[in-house]
């Protein structure tokens, strides 16, 4: 009889989960700039800036890609915002309210699936769940002020293709990148080289 629990986090679950985390903390602090630098590229239609949008959203996504445990979305997007809120984002503090929000979005798409499609249909609906979740939020907290038809539709409409695209599509070619050189091999990923 084997009394393991498959959804149980194993300590490398959560050192790798951990390390994605990190790392994209770091990126997302780097991004800020990436975004505040880009925006006079933008001002023939500002919110087309939200293409680049996704970079934010992809720990959630690849996470659990990975890992393939409940709260892996929330956990590396959560601890991801943290890291980059320590760092000095330029949104202070309300950057770990939108990593939490974030996380959640790819956390519900994986859990509709019932944590057992991790492929890249599976990824693109994490993607673009997750980019729902930041851009309802950003519609509350962000575009508040701004016309609605000229500015916050296309803002949030944007943001949902950039979390498809670079978050879903993204984080599963990462994943399938990084499975021939056996750094995954103690995962599933690892383990699933040939399917898509």
């Amino acid at each position: 009889m084997n009394d393991i629990n498959p959804r149980r986090w194993r300590t490398i679950d959560i050192v790798i989960a951990s390390v994605i985390a990190v790392t994209f903390g770091v990126i997302f602090w780097a991004w800020g700039t990436v975004w505040s630098v880009t925006e006079g590229a933008f001002a023939f239609f500002p919110p087309a800036q939200t293409l680049i949008y996704g970079v934010w959203l992809v720990p959630a996504v690849l996470g659990a890609l990975i890992v393939r445990k409940p709260g892996a979305s929330l956990y590396t997007e959560a601890v991801a915002a943290t890291v980059s809120a320590l760092l000095g984002s330029q949104w202070g503090v309300d950057t770990i309210v939108s990593g939490l929000l974030q996380g959640l979005g790819a956390e519900l798409a994986f859990a509709i699936l019932l944590y057992r499609n991790f492929k890249l249909p599976a990824a693109v609906l994490a993607g673009t769940l997750t980019g729902v979740s930041a851009a309802c939020y950003d519609f509350v907290k962000y575009t508040a002020g701004t016309d609605l038809w000229s500015y916050r539709i296309p803002y949030a409409v944007i943001t949902v293709i950039s979390g498809a695209i670079i978050a879903g599509a993204g984080s599963w070619a990462l994943v399938r990148a990084l499975a021939p050189t056996g750094v995954l091999d103690r995962f599933e990923a690892g383990r699933e080289r040939a399917s898509v």
